[in-house]
């Protein structure tokens, strides 16, 4: 018996929709959930047993039939977070052709403009070269993407604090607990 077998109908659609997107609440208005509650439904099915499995099993699955695993994914963001772009060109500072390209230089490349330069008119017209023009993916974006695969934005993010949440605390004699610090507000 699978994780599927033990969901109810409506669970197993949230998984199906969830593994076309990873958005809990779009997965559960499509599953049929309401939308005013599905943020709500959503993040409660994710934290259900039968739920996380069947999400993982179709994960699997997923990866199975493509041939692209999570390791696929990370090595092509750090070919892009990474790409140095001294390497699309030969040591005159000419710039490469695209079958000179490493792998790992080719894989940061997003897009490739080639256009054929000619000098003079009409009959007199000559054909002297290619322009090309590389354009480059985003380093910036994958780099993000790494670092908060890899947990670097969680730091920062626990040492920052809630002003408003602070200040309400202060005001009603700590209704909301401890500071972000652990000290615990006194009236």
């Amino acid at each position: 018996m699978t994780k599927r077998d033990r969901m109810t109908p409506r669970q197993a659609r949230f998984v199906d929709e969830y593994l076309i997107d990873l958005n809990a609440t779009q997965a559960a208005i499509r599953a049929g959930y309401s939308p005013r509650t599905a943020t709500q439904q959503g993040e409660r099915l994710l934290r259900n047993v039968e739920v996380c499995g069947a999400i993982e099993e179709g994960r699997k699955a997923r990866q199975k039939r493509t041939g692209i695993s999570q390791d696929d994914t990370l090595r092509e963001l750090a070919r892009v977070a990474f790409f140095d772009p001294r390497r699309l060109f030969n040591a005159d500072g000419s710039p490469k052709g695209i079958h000179d390209l490493d792998d790992d230089t080719a894989a940061a490349v997003a897009g490739i403009e080639v256009l054929e330069q000619f000098e003079g008119s009409g009959k007199d017209r000559v054909f002297v070269g290619y322009l090309k023009k590389y354009k480059i993916a985003d380093k910036n974006s994958a780099l993000e993407k790494l670092m908060k695969h890899l947990g670097l934005y969680e730091k920062d993010n626990s040492q920052k604090t809630d002003p408003l949440r602070d200040l309400l605390g202060q005001l009603s004699g700590n209704v909301f607990g401890a500071t972000p610090s652990g000290a615990r507000y006194e009236s």
